[in-house]
């Protein structure tokens, strides 16, 4: 893979439910995509409200690209024996932007802590396995000026470089909000710069 810093893997979907059964307890597995920390929330309050009879409802995430933040919560279980095997499971599957919860419906025998910790890590490496993994493309955003005279050049450029307008007002003095391949940035900067009249910001 040429470059790997401008391209990150993610879920397209939320997973399938998945279920692991170890000593008449049962794990039930779950995948989510998420953009930020508040979304977790409500799902985890949702799978508590599904999940109704269940013990545990352990979770860990990952949100970022460039600068990663995580969170692994083992929801009353011995400490690490949850939430960090699901967070091993999201570092070894090397998604972001992901969230992954395991609910535990407890079968009458203790498991131990080793047992938890494989269990937990089964359980979510079941869910990332049943999800569908993506390969997205970091954007950068940039905001072009010009006057509407300018209006042809500029978009013979974004044609031209297969460009993504995200927003765009065209009166006499124009506005394109442009999203950019994190790696092609300078470049087309820099054909932006050259054209008179071409302000970016």
């Amino acid at each position: 893979m040429e470059n790997t810093n401008d391209t990150y893997k993610t879920l397209g979907k939320p997973s399938e439910e998945v279920l692991f059964k170890e000593k008449k307890s049962k794990f039930y597995g779950y995948a989510y995509p998420i953009e930020t920390e508040a979304e977790v929330k409500p799902i985890i309050e949702s799978l508590k409200k599904k999940h109704h009879t269940a013990n545990h409802v352990c979770y860990a995430w990952q949100i970022g690209v460039e600068q990663l933040s995580y969170r692994a919560n083992d929801d009353g279980e011995p400490n690490n024996s949850a939430g960090m095997p699901i967070y091993g499971q999201i570092q070894s599957f090397e998604v972001t932007n992901t969230l992954v919860a395991v609910a535990r419906i407890f079968g009458g025998t203790k498991l131990g802590v080793g047992g938890l910790i494989s269990a937990y890590r089964t359980a979510a490496k079941m869910a990332l396995e049943n999800a569908d993994i993506i390969e997205k493309i970091v954007q950068e955003q940039f905001k072009l000026n010009f006057e509407y005279a300018q209006m042809d050049v500029v978009m013979r450029v974004i044609k031209q470089k297969n460009l993504q307008i995200v927003s765009q007002k065209m009166e006499m003095q124009c506005e394109l909000i442009l999203s950019v391949r994190k790696q092609d940035v300078a470049q087309v900067k820099e054909i932006f710069v050259g054209i008179y009249g071409v302000e970016l910001t």
